[in-house]
């Protein structure tokens, strides 16, 4: 019998395997991100078509979108962190911070450290309990060890560390103090990618960064992954994994817990297919795409795929190697390191997520685009209209109830039966005793002729038995009350 697995009360999703033993005429089905209208667009004079994605967050009430603005003229070889606000993720504004002057104006957006120099480093929201106020915003860029200057468009050889920032608003930023020893001598790491948390799952804080597996021209870009229970001193860095699936690059991860599940880690990573050109010479002309520092963006593509991982792996699942996040139609999205989503994962509205992704890189159309998706809506276990089954690995929760988030046709339906370890239906909890579920709904209890308790079989092991027909299941999750 396999191993039991105990989920207690978290909410789990159909991103990967793990819980599944057996499908029958099932699938696990990954679902795409519909566009939600652009975000944001170049408008300023310091924003140009080397602008990069950052991170996007929600504090004190409204939302943060971090980008790279950058333009393509001779002193600016690395770019300057800029900022948008929203109060609905809808709309943004790009607020007047008045702290960089840039080309005789100083009402820019751009983010800089307490003396008034313009940054160019990485925020993330910090979540750990008993954070001060004034640190809760904190950032990071690298700096090479021997002391060279690590801009976009040179990456120097040999060991970086990373330095950390920190804020109270997001918008002026000091270093920490103390500096926390981040090292790494992976080559070409902290190169772009670096996604850093604080891990309620694992009680410590979790760092993915980027680095080159291999050497160059024959090998590729993957990601480390190093954890800290103080901030300060971190471990040895690991390099992550992709199981026995065929190797791509990832030039970015965008690593974060989800945040109805946070002990799955879900990475919205961008695709490189290096040398796989897509766009003809005219088409790169008709476009307007640049180029800079010797550095040509016709000859590559990419998009996004979803990685995922699980608190305290050192492996990223691959269950879907199909995009995630699609170039779309026209040759602005088919240049090289395009389509790279911002690190965050955010809810918007009833039943809705909300994720964002950069369009038109090297190009004077470039932009942020806003993506839509059902809560919890990365992926399903899928039935059609013949129907199918799927059975669980065995399990130990704990609740009172069990909550579904699912979808079904006119025709279709969701039927759930628990069984015991052995896989032999549990009396009162068959799967004829089971209400049809029909609908489409985020959040739906799972009742059976005796009623939706399911407490008397907590923390004992069972298995769970989805039948489906014409349906999609995204999530279930053991709660320890009834719904109301």
């Amino acid at each position: 019998m396999s191993e039991v697995i105990h989920i207690g009360d978290r909410r789990e999703l159909f991103v990967d395997a793990l819980l599944i033993e057996r499908m029958d005429q099932v699938s696990l089905r990954l679902h795409e991100p519909i566009s939600g209208g652009m975000a944001i667009g170049i408008d300023r004079p310091w924003e140009g078509p080397a602008n990069g994605p950052s991170a996007v967050f929600r504090y004190d009430g409204r939302y943060l979108m971090y980008y790279r603005g950058m333009t393509l003229s001779a002193d600016d070889q690395s770019g300057v962190l800029c900022v948008a606000v929203s109060e609905d993720g809808v709309t943004w504004d790009k607020p007047d911070l008045g702290l960089v002057e840039r080309g005789g104006r100083r009402d820019t957006n751009i983010v800089a450290d307490t003396d008034g120099t313009p940054l160019m480093i990485v925020p993330w929201l910090d979540t750990r309990p008993g954070v001060a106020d004034d640190e809760r915003i904190k950032a990071l860029h690298s700096e090479p060890l021997s002391g060279e200057k690590h801009t976009a468009f040179q990456d120097p050889k040999g060991p970086k560390r990373l330095v950390l920032w920190v804020s109270a608003v997001g918008f002026t930023f000091q270093k920490c103090t103390p500096q926390p020893e981040i090292i790494s001598s992976l080559q070409n790491c902290f190169d772009g990618g670096n996604t850093m948390f604080w891990s309620e799952a694992e009680r410590q804080y979790v760092l993915y960064y980027r680095w080159y597996e291999g050497e160059w021209g024959v090998g590729g870009r993957s990601m480390a992954r190093t954890t800290s229970t103080d901030f300060l001193s971190w471990t040895d860095p690991v390099p992550m994994t992709y199981g026995d699936t065929p190797r791509e690059q990832f030039y970015t991860n965008s690593t974060n817990p989800y945040f109805r599940a946070p002990h799955i880690y879900l990475a919205p990573a961008a695709r490189f297919m290096e040398g796989r050109r897509v766009v003809t010479e005219a088409q790169a002309e008709a476009i307007g795409l640049q180029q800079s520092q010797g550095h040509s963006y016709d000859g590559d593509c990419s998009d996004a795929v979803l990685l995922t991982s699980r608190a305290g792996s050192t492996q990223y699942d691959r269950t879907f190697m199909e995009a995630f996040i699609r170039p779309g139609p026209g040759a602005s999205n088919w240049v090289s390191r395009t389509n790279y989503p911002l690190s965050g994962i955010l809810p918007c509205d009833a039943g809705r997520m909300m994720l964002f992704v950069a369009r038109h890189y090297m190009q004077d159309s470039w932009h942020i685009e806003r993506l839509l998706l059902r809560t919890d809506g990365f992926a399903s276990l899928h039935a059609g209209w013949a129907g199918g089954e799927a059975i669980t690995r065995p399990l130990i929760f704990s609740g009172a109830a069990l909550e579904i988030n699912y979808r079904t046709s006119a025709a279709g339906l969701v039927r759930v039966e628990i069984q015991d370890a052995e896989g032999t239906p549990v009396p009162g909890y068959g799967i004829d005793d089971c209400q049809e579920i029909i609908g489409d709904e985020v959040q739906r209890e799972v009742a059976w002729k005796r009623g939706s308790g399911v407490s008397e079989l907590a923390g004992r092991g069972i298995r769970l038995r989805f039948c489906l027909k014409d349906a999609d299941l995204y999530s279930f999750k053991f709660n320890g009350e009834n719904l109301p």
